[in-house]
């Protein structure tokens, strides 16, 4: 009971979360999936207006083209968001670059609104270019914002509540009819987040350590966290504030050239970054084949359907309250090596699918057992681990990295996950496999364990392996600096 009224005492904190949520990872979730519902209507408009124009049918080929990139439009604003995310927040602090976005997302809703209106399929282009770009830009500062609010002992749950707005977000649908306003919904949560944001202070770790606003810093802990003991928070502050006193913000350059930072920016980019690769899209895109063989009938399948993502919200939530129980490296590591296991196995079930009628159903199973791994572990703390990985001078570059090899491998799959399926079938598979297994092995052997430490401790357990092969007697002196600089 004490444990609990304990951690009552940051609801101010959980609704932080919300409101970062609302307007941050929730807005990815409702990109990535909200082209499916009004696909045709969003074609058909396209033909006509194209009719309306030049007084003939746009041919099929051009259509196509033109869906693919209004579809794939949203990765390459993604990116450009992702890189912005190191400068906006370094100069004008994580709340003022959430509020900006918020205006593109708005701008961008606008421009989907009146589409139709217009007769301008061009405005659904630039509208999904601004909505990538707000995604890519809020999901980074998102995330940032809320690891440097919490106090440790609660950082991997609260980064983690990022993925479960994610799941919210794919479950938003619309009437097809009415795709305008569907295509336009984004405006609503940044709206949300544009007004209830203005009450909640700047990230207390940006205003001690950017800015060395000690008293600001302060006092948006004691109002985020409701306690005036600080001594422990302010004594972690000031060591990484120290380390890097009279340091500018670290370049994406500084980051990827850097022995200090080189093991945790291979953990940013093998397991967290990559994790478009881990197999997941393939799972969902072959799903609806299985449950086809197995006898489901075509006007059932959304139940399923809807079954896959509820399984992994549900899994992403439960994971929230074991990430800093468990750990993250167990979570992720295990998790990896099991969904590399299973889907072994499916691969093998998918190649003797026709030898006995239960087979499929045993696929079945094994599709949500994959997706149940998937949110216990990878998912989560995909999002939750790069908060932890890096001093306030070089988070910012490491988020720009990884959220631009997210949005890179996003739109690589995205490209070539249909030819690989061309031509592998079910074996695809073991790409995935093959991803899965070697991150479950770099996890498990080399990445250290951040549950429950201090940023410079986890720094320090990283420059063991930063400077494993120099001597015991300048190891030390190694690591003193690599903090320092």
């Amino acid at each position: 009971m004490e444990d609990a009224s304990g951690k009552l005492q940051y609801w101010r904190l959980y609704l932080l979360s919300m409101v970062l949520g609302i307007g941050g990872s929730f807005q990815y979730g409702i990109q990535v999936s909200v082209m499916a519902s009004p696909a045709l209507h969003v074609q058909s408009f396209v033909n006509h207006t194209w009719l309306w124009r030049y007084g003939a049918p746009v041919d099929d080929s051009s259509n196509q083209l033109i869906w693919s990139f209004i579809v794939a439009v949203l990765s390459l604003g993604a990116l450009a968001g992702a890189v912005h995310s190191g400068s906006l927040p370094v100069t004008y602090g994580r709340k003022k670059a959430l509020l900006f976005n918020n205006v593109v997302a708005i701008v961008a809703a606008i421009l989907m609104l009146f589409s139709r209106m217009a007769k301008s399929f061009e405005m659904i282009l630039l509208g999904r270019f601004l909505y990538g770009y707000n995604v890519g830009l809020g999901l980074s500062v998102h995330l940032m914002y809320l690891g440097e609010s919490s106090p440790k002992k609660l950082r991997g749950f609260m980064t983690l509540t990022g993925s479960i707005f994610i799941g919210f977000g794919k479950g938003v649908m619309g009437t097809e009819d009415m795709w305008p306003y569907l295509l336009a919904v984004s405006g609503i949560p940044a709206i949300l987040q544009l007004v209830t944001l203005l009450f909640f202070p700047e990230s207390p770790r940006y205003l001690y350590i950017d800015k060395g606003d000690t008293e600001g810093s302060i006092e948006a802990l004691q109002w985020l966290w409701q306690e005036n003991d600080l001594k422990l928070e302010l004594e972690d502050m000031k060591k990484e504030r120290e380390s890097t006193q009279g340091e500018k913000a670290k370049t994406v350059k500084d980051v990827l050239c850097s022995r200090c930072v080189r093991w945790q920016l291979l953990t940013l980019i093998i397991p967290c970054a990559g994790v478009q690769f881990c197999g997941i899209n393939a799972l969902y895109f072959y799903a609806f084949d299985i449950f086809r063989e197995s006898g489901v009938p075509e006007n059932q399948m959304h139940y399923l359907a809807i079954g896959l993502g509820a399984t992994e919200l549900f899994t992403v939530t439960l994971c929230s309250f074991l990430i800093d129980r468990a750990g993250r490296k167990k979570l992720m590591g295990y998790g990896y090596l099991l969904m590399g296991i299973t889907m072994c196995v499916l691969t093998v079930m998918l190649s003797i699918k026709d030898l006995n009628p239960w087979i499929p159903y045993v696929n079945i199973g094994l599709i949500f057992f994959v997706i149940c791994i998937y949110g216990l572990g990878p998912s989560g703390v995909s999002m939750a681990l790069p908060a932890d990985l890096f001093l306030q001078a070089w988070r910012p570059s490491a988020y720009v990295i990884s959220g631009t090899i997210n949005w890179i491998s996003m739109f690589l799959v995205g490209m070539l996950f249909g030819y690989v399926v061309d031509g592998l079938g079910q074996f695809c598979f073991l790409i995935f496999v093959a991803y899965s297994i070697c991150s479950a092995a770099f996890l498990l052997y080399f990445v250290p364990e951040t549950k429950g430490k201090t940023m410079v401790e986890i720094m320090e357990d990283f420059n063991k392996l930063n400077y494993k092969n120099r001597g015991a007697d300048t190891e030390r002196t190694d690591i003193d600096l690599a903090t320092k600089f």
